[in-house]
C-alpha cells in the first residue's frame, strides 16, 4: 500500500492518511478483507505520531470502510455494503427522531430532501 504525507499541506496529516485509504479501498485497489499495516508500523513508515494514525483509522471504521478485529487487525470491510447499511441506520434514526418532535411524516421527508440536496450540492427542492 503506497501511502505518503505530505507535512506542508493545509490538510491535517490524519485526514490526508483517511482520505487515502478510503479512496483506496473504494476504487478496489485495497481489496476486501485486506490487513492494514498496525497503527504503530504505519505511523512509523509515514514519520507519524501513533496518535495520528490511529485517529485515521478510527474515522475509517465509523465511515464504515474499514473493521477492527481486536488482535486479527484493521481490515477493508465491504465498503458498498457497509455504507447502505450505515445509511439506513442513520436514516431509521432520523425518523425515530423526527417522530420523537412530533414533526409530520412529509415535514421529516422534505426537512431530508433539503439536507440531501445541500449535502449533493443540489439546490433545495421547492415545493417537492
Amino acid at each position: 500500500m503506497q501511502l505518503s504525507v505530505d507535512h506542508d499541506s493545509p490538510v491535517p496529516p490524519y485526514e490526508q492518511v483517511r482520505a487515502r485509504i478510503s479512496e483506496l479501498a473504494h476504487s478496489g485497489e485495497l481489496p476486501v478483507g485486506l490487513k492494514l499495516p498496525t497503527v504503530r508500523a504505519l505511523a512509523e513508515e509515514l514519520g507519524l505520531a501513533a496518535n495520528t494514525v490511529a485517529r485515521a483509522y478510527r474515522e475509517l471504521e465509523s465511515d464504515g470502510v474499514v473493521e477492527t478485529h481486536g488482535r486479527r487487525g484493521t481490515l477493508i470491510a465491504a465498503v458498498g455494503d457497509t455504507a447502505h447499511r450505515l445509511a439506513a441506520a442513520k436514516a431509521a434514526e432520523y425518523a425515530r427522531h423526527a417522530l420523537r418532535l412530533g414533526v409530520s411524516q412529509q415535514e421529516a421527508l422534505e426537512a431530508a430532501r433539503g439536507a440531501l440536496a445541500v449535502a449533493y450540492g443540489e439546490r433545495s427542492p421547492q415545493g417537492a
